[in-house]
């Protein structure tokens, strides 16, 4: 009778290994897919910043504050209906102004608080955006302000709400 060679004899653990490898590149690569999911669901989480974060950040920023009512705004619409700006305090108490362009948005001066979004250029915020914290008993949510007037309900991360 004739031996078998060894390399038969591992023929069986070699083919297995490539299973098991096959196996474990399909895992990893569900692994991966499910870890870039989640950082995708993650992306719209932006927590508050503030001025001093916003003028170190390269990207929009979300600063909440309070219109300082005493140093008042400027809107003329007959000079440039899409220039608006005011001073803002955020939460660490650091005032700076702020310069939105477009539109005064309607009962501005009525809002509790503000969240900013936008980016700081030298010692002035350029808002993209204001979403403004109404006084209400009932109602928790913000109100987004756009470029052309029109005011959004949204949440409390800026997403939109439709009714």
């Amino acid at each position: 009778m004739l031996a078998k060679p060894i390399f038969l004899s591992l023929l069986p653990a070699f083919t297995t290994s490539i299973t098991m490898k096959k196996s474990a590149i399909i895992g990893l690569i569900t692994i991966a897919i499910s870890v870039g999911i989640l950082f995708s669901l993650n992306a719209n989480t932006d927590t508050y910043s503030n001025f001093k974060q916003a003028t170190l950040s390269e990207k929009e920023e979300h600063v909440m504050g309070y219109w300082v009512k005493s140093m008042g705004t400027y809107y003329d619409a007959v000079k440039d209906a899409n220039h608006f700006s005011f001073h803002m305090k955020d939460e660490k108490g650091e005032v700076r102004e702020v310069i939105y362009a477009g539109t005064k948005p309607q009962d501005f001066e009525k809002s509790e608080k503000l969240v900013l979004i936008g980016k700081m250029n030298k010692d002035k915020f350029y808002a993209s955006k204001i979403l403004m914290k109404c006084p209400s008993k009932y109602n928790d949510n913000l109100v987004e302000i756009n470029k052309d007037g029109k005011v959004d309900t949204v949440g409390k991360y800026g997403e939109k709400k439709y009714n």
